[in-house]
């Protein structure tokens, strides 16, 4: 058990060091400011420069696709809508359980408003037991417990493309309203960042698979986005840093050190354009905007961006949904219309005000997909049984486990 009395010794100068931490973030906040200032001057130059000096730079940059002191506020949204969504969980593979296989369970919801309709609750469990589904992730050194994650985003996205098709398919019995705008949200950055170390052919048996997903999306016309509550992203403040830039351009590689960006580097020896790290993009649109109001447009320029085609490039904004700013990643192809942009980002919001302070069919997904322990320990009560009714002999856990589920003491 956790010693509280022994914690609160260790506790004593918390509050000190969060004082003297927010009286510096105020400072790094109204240099941002200032700077945000200056590039809306000067934003078609910055833009110019970093296109120009982009593979000079040890920091990557995201791009406004609008003017800087563009804020506009977000329309109402439609009386008759539909939005989907999908979430997933996993019970992790054990070798100290009876068997080693794994399960993903997908969490999906519909909710229909103005239409008089019944939402979708469910969730679609899957176990993966074959060798090809334990294994194929070895080839590449990668664990199993880290392929099951990557495959969970596989079939998340898939379930949520195969219902944004079920309501545009007439006969499916999940058909819209004729004139009810579609939306699909996915809990968290449609940049999936985090495959970019992978060797090649794994990274495209994934990323295609999303890919594919959300290409099904675009063809009937359901955009999709991803909401980041607490984004802790500094993507659009890197732009500020070309306005910070003390040198006539910004060519890192021979004005600064190269790893100036790395976090293992004291703050004292960071590059002169890093004045307001590690300041957040969220605290610097909270400062801006107001409730029901979104930044600009952003187009991210992450590298892993470079493996996803045109048409779904990500483009991000921040939204002031009331309890705090988000972050809206949508693709090119919905960034690029405007009211199917408008028409996203007011269901989003309406989402967040039905859910007090977060999106109802996100919160409703997950909770549809979310494994608790007594649904892990039932799934291997019921695949005990089946192992037993297929004869097999020695059907158990291994001794740790046992003796970890209860305590002799």
């Amino acid at each position: 058990m956790l010693d509280l009395t022994k914690i609160a010794r260790q506790m004593q100068g918390i509050s000190e060091h969060l004082s003297r931490e927010a009286e510096q973030s105020r400072q790094r906040l109204e240099v941002a400011q200032k700077l945000r200032k200056k590039a809306q001057g000067e934003q078609e130059h910055l833009i110019q420069e970093r296109e120009t000096w982009r593979d000079r730079m040890g920091f990557p940059v995201a791009i406004p696709a609008e003017p800087l002191d563009f804020t506009p506020y977000i329309p109402t949204p439609p009386n008759v809508q539909t939005v989907l969504a999908t979430d997933g969980s996993q019970i992790a593979p054990s070798h100290h359980e009876i068997a080693y296989c794994y399960l993903i369970n997908v969490g999906r919801v519909i909710l229909h408003y103005g239409q008089s309709r019944l939402p979708l609750l469910d969730s679609l469990p899957e176990v993966f037991y074959k060798p090809e589904d334990l294994y194929i992730s070895r080839q590449w050194g990668i664990k199993t417990e880290e392929w099951m994650g990557y495959r969970r985003g596989v079939s998340e996205a898939i379930a949520l493309a195969d219902l944004a098709i079920a309501l545009r398919t007439p006969g499916s019995g999940q058909i819209a309203h004729p004139e009810a705008p579609i939306l699909g949200m996915v809990d968290g950055a449609l940049i999936y960042w985090f495959l970019e170390p992978l060797p090649t052919d794994a990274r495209q048996l994934i990323l295609g698979a999303i890919l594919e997903a959300w290409e099904k999306m675009r063809q009937v016309k359901v955009p999709i986005v991803g909401y980041i509550s607490a984004s802790r992203s500094s993507e659009s403040l890197s732009f500020l840093r070309l306005a910070a830039c003390p040198h006539p351009h910004p060519d890192c590689f021979s004005h600064c050190p190269i790893e100036a960006d790395s976090v293992l580097r004291p703050y004292d020896q960071k590059a002169p354009c890093q004045v307001f790290d590690p300041l957040r993009d969220t605290t610097l649109w909270a400062s801006v905007l107001e409730p029901g109001q979104r930044s600009p447009l952003w187009r991210s320029c992450s590298r892993i961006l470079d493996l996803y085609p045109p048409e779904h490039q990500v483009y991000f904004c921040y939204l002031h949904v009331g309890p705090e700013i988000a972050r809206i990643d949508m693709p090119a192809w919905v960034a690029k219309d405007p009211s199917l942009l408008d028409m996203a980002l007011s269901m989003v919001l309406s989402q967040v005000q039905k859910g007090y302070g977060y999106p109802v069919v996100l919160a409703e997904a997950h909770n549809q997909a979310v494994v608790r322990g007594g649904d892990r320990a039932r799934f291997f009560a019921l695949l005990e049984q089946q192992m037993i009714k297929a004869g097999l002999q020695n059907v158990g856990t291994s001794y740790k486990e046992t003796r970890k589920r209860g305590s002799i003491a």
